[in-house]
């Protein structure tokens, strides 16, 4: 059996606020002045959305983000007609960060799609955590559960809301002011600070069935790989439950991301027969452009049958960092701003510096 992207939604809640207007939403914190400044001019992000208001009331929640996206996906679809052969039996959801640690996402996503008047029955859930690959991470079992024959249609959305936990009402950074003075950036204050300005809210989703669409294009997925190098790399980013610090490790992310991404990817090709040189285009998850060419380095230089530069696409300057939302929200641009032909393939590609797992989905567009 095979397993196809049929439909796409993403959602970003309230308007795009740029680089100016970020304090309006996530208030300010003591000190962060020079660190907000070196941070957007690194990243390359030009705007992002939030969801809250400007006195930091949340307009959604992680759950409603991921039912709106949804909700979008399924747009146009008469799920009570004959659009469907067969209900949607397989619901998988990935975040960093939900309000309740249980019931799990897609548990409590299945209550607020009821809720909604979109899923109003019984089936399977699945949900992930983690960092950046927990909606990938998704994505792969969803796939595993179609190409298995044990679900016909399924529902994948990754959904990230870290706001909630930025905030200058809710965070609490550490004032590490010894360190601060030695070496800021090593410092406990600044590994949660610049956070502030990198990550954003969104939530994307994929309709994954087994055969392509009737109409329009569908992404055929040949083939995953999924990675953890654990083993070998200390943990970079954690989101403390005790007290909801979010916090990350720059000198942890430069010294291990390089090679692992070579490892990774080399891994990739080798194990599915396949080669960088065969794909349109790579859509990489990417957490700031500072480390564009790191990746695009490393992409460039791997086997390929002829001289062609692989070629990749963001949106990120645009939409933000979304974490496990990022790769639905661009896949769901890309696929609605390209004239998608048949047989062209692209990769998804989605790194996670919380301990360094990696995720690479192949898709083949069929038309």
């Amino acid at each position: 059996m095979s397993a196809f992207i049929t439909r796409t939604g993403a959602f970003l809640p309230g308007p795009p606020v740029d680089n100016d207007s970020i304090s309006d939403y996530m208030g300010s914190m003591l000190g962060e002045g020079k660190v907000r400044q070196s941070v957007l001019r690194a990243n390359g992000i030009q705007q992002r959305h939030y969801a809250l208001d400007r006195r930091q009331k949340a307009t959604h929640d992680v759950y409603q983000l991921a039912a709106l996206a949804i909700e979008n996906c399924l747009a146009g679809l008469n799920l009570e007609g004959d659009a469907l052969e067969a209900p949607i039996s397989y619901l998988s959801a990935g975040s960093t960060h939900t309000p309740f640690n249980g019931p799990g996402l897609s548990s409590m996503l299945h209550g607020e799609l009821q809720e909604r008047g979109l899923l109003s029955h019984a089936l399977e859930i699945n949900s992930n955590a983690g960092i950046c690959t927990s909606g990938a991470q998704a994505l792969v079992n969803t796939f595993r559960a179609v190409r298995g024959n044990e679900h016909r249609f399924a529902l994948c959305v990754g959904a990230e809301q870290p706001s909630a936990v930025l905030k200058s009402k809710a965070l609490r950074p550490v004032y590490d002011l010894p360190q601060m003075f030695r070496d800021l950036r090593r410092s406990k204050w600044f590994m949660s600070i610049f956070l502030r300005f990198m990550l954003s809210d969104g939530a994307g989703a994929f309709l994954v069935q087994d055969r392509p669409a009737k109409t329009g294009p569908s992404f055929e997925i040949t083939w995953t790989h999924s990675r953890s190098f654990a083993h070998e790399a200390p943990v970079c980013m954690q989101l403390d439950n005790k007290n909801a610090l979010l916090s990350q490790d720059i000198q942890i992310l430069t010294q291990y991301l390089g090679p692992c991404i070579k490892k990774v990817v080399t891994e990739a090709m080798e194990v599915n027969d396949d080669q960088l040189g065969n794909y349109k285009v790579i859509l990489p998850h990417l957490s700031s452009f500072i480390f564009r060419r790191i990746m695009l380095n490393i992409f460039r230089s791997a086997p390929q049958d002829d001289d062609r530069k692989i070629d990749y696409w963001t949106n990120l300057a645009t939409k933000g960092n979304t974490g496990s939302a990022s790769i639905f929200i661009m896949l769901d641009e890309y696929a609605r701003s390209h004239d998608l032909k048949d047989g062209e393939r692209l990769l998804l590609f989605i790194p996670e510096s919380g301990r360094f797992n990696f995720v690479l989905i192949s898709l083949l567009v069929v038309r």
